[in-house]
């Protein structure tokens, strides 16, 4: 005969629930203090786990807090466990942070890895060289509107994303050379993949060439598509092609471009196109497109000073290689200072006395800075090779502040 079940008496039963009543407000009262409410917090994050261990602890807790709760019901008064526990094992704000500052960091090697695809030294010399040239058809403040604004910012642009689909190109067929001569190039250090740069490098020549269509501007597109077959003759690897193993095609696609295209076909394109007025070379034009020839040339010849190690590797014939460094730098330096004399010879005889001034003595000031830094230069000295075709950018730079002047 089993015995009979054994019940708490009443007033036994009266003090446990007096009890639980008093440990609900005192519970409620402890949230109140803390300014937390009755909200609930709750994650699916990656610490499930604890939460779900946490759960389970405050299970137990509850059991023996309340011994006569029936098994498998919700505890009630557990509120201020539940919101301790979980607002201690999830910390949602670290976790988003966290993720902001990795999406940061690769968005910005990417852009590093693109500016560096991008060729920068070679940007900085077409936004200078279009815009020092585009100013040279307008006669006063006049002719400045909102048209010609227009007409030089598409030209400008479908410039900039030719130039980019050339120098990618370069890269994309010069993988294994880079690798030896500009090892931190993006395709050569592998940050970019082959596919990322066959996007970038045709995603830029539709933009180019379709700027270019929707100008209606003949002078533009002929520089357009110019650029576009000697870029690609100077870069891709197939026969009759792949011009930059021959010396002197490979100077005349740099020449061609950076000389005679930006100097004659952007001026066109703004004297008649913009300003709708016949072709009327100016003594400007005329002395920018000389002399750009010569220094074209010269960069064409000391860009492959530093890369001789890569191309004698990979079979390029550059003069550098057949001829020697030594040798392609004093014919650079000397093709130079021989520049900056002529212009200073064309500089005097201007009639304008202001004009004068400035091409006389912004040349001779080249001029001495150039002589002043080959007397320093160090052609054994692999370091300083291409901190010195960086600084004869940068005097092609400062000829096109100084060429309106003339």
């Amino acid at each position: 005969m089993e015995a009979p079940t054994s019940r708490p008496p009443a007033a036994h039963r009266h003090a446990l629930r007096l009890s639980t009543s008093n440990y609900h407000r005192n519970g409620m009262t402890e949230m109140a203090r803390f300014g937390l409410g009755a909200r609930k917090f709750s994650w699916t994050g990656p610490l499930c786990v604890e939460a779900s261990a946490c759960h389970r602890q405050r299970q137990v807790i509850c059991l023996n807090m309340c011994p006569t709760r029936p098994t498998g019901t919700q505890c009630r008064h557990s509120s201020v466990l539940q919101l301790r526990c979980n607002a201690a094992t999830h910390p949602q704000h670290h976790f988003i942070i966290d993720q902001f500052e990795e999406i940061g960091i690769e968005v910005t090697k990417k852009l590093r890895a693109f500016y560096w695809f991008c060729r920068p030294h070679t940007i900085i010399g077409t936004i200078l060289g279009i815009t020092s040239v585009s100013l040279l058809p307008m006669k006063s403040l006049d002719d400045l509107s909102v048209t010609v604004l227009w007409g030089f910012l598409e030209a400008l642009a479908s410039a900039l994303c030719m130039n980019i689909y050339v120098v990618g190109l370069n890269q994309l067929f010069d993988i294994e050379i880079d690798k030896v001569n500009k090892p931190t190039l993006p395709l050569a250090s592998g940050e970019f993949s082959v596919t990322t740069g066959v996007s970038l490098v045709v995603a830029f020549l539709v933009m180019s060439i379709s700027i270019g269509i929707r100008s209606k501007s003949s002078p533009l597109m002929c520089a357009l598509l110019v650029s576009f077959l000697l870029g690609s003759a100077y870069s891709i690897d197939v026969p009759l092609l792949r011009w930059k193993r021959h010396p002197f095609l490979a100077a005349s696609c740099i020449l061609v471009v950076r000389a005679i295209l930006v100097q004659l076909a952007f001026f066109t394109h703004m004297q008649q196109h913009i300003l709708k007025r016949p072709f009327a070379p100016t003594r400007s034009v005329v002395f920018a497109t000389l002399f750009m020839c010569c220094f074209s040339a010269v960069i064409a010849l000391f860009k492959d000073i530093p890369d001789v190690d890569g191309d004698r590797d990979f079979g390029i014939q550059s003069l550098s290689v057949r001829l020697g460094q030594q040798k392609v730098y004093r014919l650079c330096i000397n093709m130079l200072m021989t520049s900056y004399t002529v212009a200073i010879l064309v500089g005097a005889s201007s009639p304008n006395l202001y004009q004068k001034i400035a091409t006389v003595f912004g040349h001779g000031l080249l001029a001495f800075v150039l002589w002043q830094r080959a007397r320093q230069f160090d052609i054994a000295n692999k370091t300083c090779i291409t901190p010195f075709y960086m600084f004869i950018w940068k005097l092609f730079y400062a000829e096109y502040f100084l060429i309106p002047f003339m």
